[in-house]
């Protein structure tokens, strides 16, 4: 099967940040850390999720960590389904703690696991919250995936009653509506990952790993990572919004962090990275996103991550339209 580059993009280039010629401010005073679940990190930064169940990652998931560590971000690992059925692999997740002992860590499995199935992802890496990811699409494209979703928010609010640490309910690559985020908070859920459009294409994927002939516009199917952040803002609900979805550069999480989010979450470009170089290249990767970061955080006068929250933010092109259509008001955004 053939498929075209997809055109869909994750909003970002309709995101402005406003420059400030006289910030005053000095790069070394300049404070990109942050607390998340009770951990300091270094920066608003996650390394997503995206290995795991299969001895052939264990150097992968060690090198995640290790960078985790010595950057100080948080990290999530794969889904660990593979490592509930089978115990041969769990060494493949238990390295990242081992790895990172001190660290947050992030459990991971699918929005349809049981809450016992829960209790033992979260106990098999002494992991600081589960990550429980929503990937429909993907699922329908899939030869063997599930096809029947109902009681899936009743699921999570089993899940989110079942564990002392907290839930992040995350998307995949489809996005996150202002209604889909009002129902998991009602569920329960205060950490919502919006997993926008944008980023890796799970639906492409599994079409080409199918076979299955997939046409092109349903290959752009969901909402884009910067409209979802902003229809979970819109909500004014206490919970914590994660941005990811083609997150690449420190531009970008100063962006995100503009639109309401806590962290931003980053997995595709750093596997990239370390599978095509080296550990020692996605550190260098890594560093250079901070580095990014802070250098833009001077340049918009902020210089902290709760100053760059409030900054000025123009909203433009596509994103401006669908907010627009969808009835919120993002002129505040820009009069800040």
């Amino acid at each position: 099967m053939k498929l075209e580059p997809s055109k869909a993009t994750n909003g970002f280039e309709d995101v402005h940040l406003l420059h400030d010629a006289i910030s005053g401010l000095n790069l070394d005073d300049i404070d990109s850390t942050c607390f998340f679940m009770g951990k300091k990190l270094q920066a608003p930064l996650l390394i997503n999720a995206i290995t795991g169940g299969h001895p052939g990652v264990m150097a992968i998931n060690r090198s995640l960590a290790r960078v985790a560590r010595e950057t100080g971000l948080a990290m999530a690992v794969g889904s660990q389904m593979a490592g509930l059925e089978d115990s041969g692999v769990q060494e493949t997740y238990e390295i990242a703690r081992r790895e990172n002992p001190d660290g947050v860590i992030l459990a991971n499995l699918s929005a349809g696991a049981s809450p016992e199935q829960a209790m033992a992802a979260v106990k098999m890496i002494a992991a600081d919250g589960l990550q429980l990811y929503l990937n429909i699409p993907q699922e329908l494209v899939m030869r063997e995936g599930d096809r029947d979703f109902n009681g899936i928010i009743a699921n999570i609010g089993q899940v989110v009653l079942s564990l002392d640490v907290p839930v992040i309910v995350k998307e995949v690559g489809c996005g996150l509506s202002g209604g889909t985020i009002s129902a998991l908070y009602d569920a329960g859920v205060r950490y919502v990952d919006v997993g926008g459009q944008g980023g890796t294409n799970f639906i492409a994927i599994e079409a080409m790993r199918s076979g299955k002939e997939i046409s092109q516009s349903l290959l752009h199917w969901g909402i884009p990572t910067a409209v979802s952040l902003l229809e979970g803002g819109e909500l004014g609900l206490p919970l914590a919004l994660i941005a990811s979805g083609g997150l690449e550069s420190g531009i970008d999480v100063a962006k995100a962090v503009a639109l309401g989010a806590v962290l931003a979450g980053i997995a595709r470009p750093l596997l990239k990275e370390l599978l095509e170089k080296s550990e020692e290249a996605l550190l260098k990767k890594v560093n250079g996103i901070i580095h990014e970061l802070r250098l833009v955080m001077l340049m918009s006068g902020a210089e902290n991550l709760e100053k760059m929250a409030r900054k000025p933010v123009i909203i433009t092109g596509k994103v401006a339209e669908w907010t627009q259509r969808r009835g919120i008001d993002i002129s505040g955004y820009a009069r800040r």
